[in-house]
């Protein structure tokens, strides 16, 4: 009966059928779970292989090439660069130095007498003339002061007569023997001493008639007077360390600047030539201003020995007053002019151990490297002595990824030496100066081989 039940196909003698062993289960999903990791590692590093194997054996680029020639890697071709045509041109040479605006006169008005003010002429700030009356001091003592002195002068002449008189008298007796020749001298003696006292109540009535016009404060020299240091009622003396008022002459002004003594031999050259007249200007103190233009009036005679510096003094007329006295300015001396030198931006030129070079694109648009002589600069221009000749492309952004006879793409930008934009002034592709605003003068006429004008910079670079 209970073997009725077995399953199919059991073995009734062997019993019953062992159940699976769970722990044998987990350690088959184990040895599965390794399996596929070791499968994916496998993977990745045969695809790794192969793509460093494929990177070794293909082409490799050079320099900075992209999509459309723009400067993005991993593309072929000539090296997009910015370049510019050195021409000939006139060169300023200029010589930079720090000054101060100094008025040619600076006067504190002060009173020479005492007395009570009574009267005030002028504004703060106003410009006044030489000989303008200022200020008024109470004149009735001086004028009392006077009419005593001039008393006196008359008394004293009346006595200087008298004995005048008496002496041509005496001399007449005397040449009569009629009085001694003793009482002749007294008698000249006496006169002459009242000539004394004359021309002494003489001064007094001088001094008197002086202090009477010290009483009318008037302006020394033309110029600005500053703000009021007295007012009207005060007591003023001769004494007083302020004054009454500060005037400065501003018209015309001055500014005294320094400069290396380097340079004295190249300025005194100047000075000393037959009508020379050499030209300054004065910026403001970020020197982006030009503020006014004069004229050297002189030199120091001595060098600062603690800065090496020496002092010179230019003339401006300030007709404008934008030079205001103390005001601290940037001086640009213009002391000489460079004709027909070949000049180039300052951006062209590059340093190395052999000196200055700069790259020249030839006509198959190849560059090399050319040791070059500088001479003098003139903001973002430099004159080029030898090295270069004008009409030659030079590379003036992108030299640093340059080599001798790499192939580049020249390109023209309608800017300005260095790269800076300059409204009016622009060089274009035949090295001539372009029309304002960036755009193609009259005489920017040579275009790309398909015609159009080539005004462009390489994205990615900055100039």
């Amino acid at each position: 009966h209970n073997m009725s039940h077995l399953p199919t196909g059991a073995d009734p003698s062997k019993g019953a059928p062992e159940p699976v062993s769970p722990t044998l289960t987990a350690a088959e999903k184990n040895r599965s779970r390794r399996a596929v990791l070791f499968t994916l590692l496998a993977v990745f590093l045969l695809g790794t292989g192969g793509l460093l194997y494929y990177r070794s054996k293909a082409p490799k680029t050079t320099g900075f090439q992209g999509a459309g020639r723009r400067g993005g890697f991993g593309m072929s071709g000539p090296l997009p660069v910015v370049v510019n045509v050195a021409r000939k041109a006139d060169i300023n040479i200029v010589l930079n130095g720090l000054g101060t605006v100094t008025p040619l006169a600076t006067v504190t008005v002060t009173t020479q007498i005492s007395g009570y003010l009574t009267e005030v002429n002028f504004k703060e700030g106003q410009m006044v003339n030489k000989g303008d009356l200022l200020a008024v001091i109470d004149p009735r003592p001086y004028s009392v002061a006077l009419e005593q002195a001039q008393g006196q002068l008359i008394q004293a002449q009346a006595q200087y007569k008298e004995a005048q008189i008496d002496l041509d008298r005496y001399v007449t007796l005397s040449g009569q023997d009629s009085i001694s020749k003793q009482q002749v001298d007294a008698q000249r003696a006496l006169a002459t001493q009242y000539e004394g006292m004359v021309k002494q109540n003489q001064g007094l009535v001088d001094s008197a008639q002086l202090n009477l016009a010290y009483c009318h404060i008037t302006a020394p020299v033309s110029g600005r007077v500053g703000l009021r240091l007295v007012d009207q009622g005060n007591y003023v003396t001769p004494n007083s360390a302020t004054g009454l008022v500060l005037l400065t002459q501003v018209k015309p002004i001055t500014v005294i600047f320094t400069l290396p003594e380097d340079n004295i031999p190249q300025v005194v050259k100047q000075v000393r030539a037959p009508d020379s007249k050499i030209s300054v200007d004065a910026y403001n103190r970020d020197n982006t201003v030009k503020l006014a233009t004069g004229t050297l009036a002189t030199i120091d005679n001595t060098v600062d020995p603690t800065t090496g510096t020496f002092k010179l003094r230019a003339v401006f007329p300030n007709e404008d007053e934008a030079l205001f006295p103390n005001q601290f300015v940037n001086v640009s001396m213009l002391i000489d002019v460079q004709r027909g030198v070949t000049v180039v931006p300052t951006s062209a030129i590059e340093r190395g151990q052999q000196g200055s070079f700069v790259y020249v694109v030839d006509a198959d648009n190849k560059v090399a490297a050319r040791t070059v002589a500088l001479g003098a600069t003139e903001g973002e221009r430099v004159a080029v002595l030898t090295g270069i000749k004008p009409g030659e492309k030079v590379v003036v952004d992108g030299a640093d990824r340059l080599k001798d006879g790499m192939e580049v793409d020249p390109q023209f930008p309608n800017q300005a030496p260095g790269g800076g934009k300059t409204p009016g002034r622009s060089w274009n592709r035949d090295g001539k100066p372009g029309a304002a605003d960036g755009k193609p003068g009259a005489d920017d006429k040579t275009g790309t081989p398909d015609g159009e004008h080539r005004h462009r910079k390489p994205s990615g670079d900055s100039s």
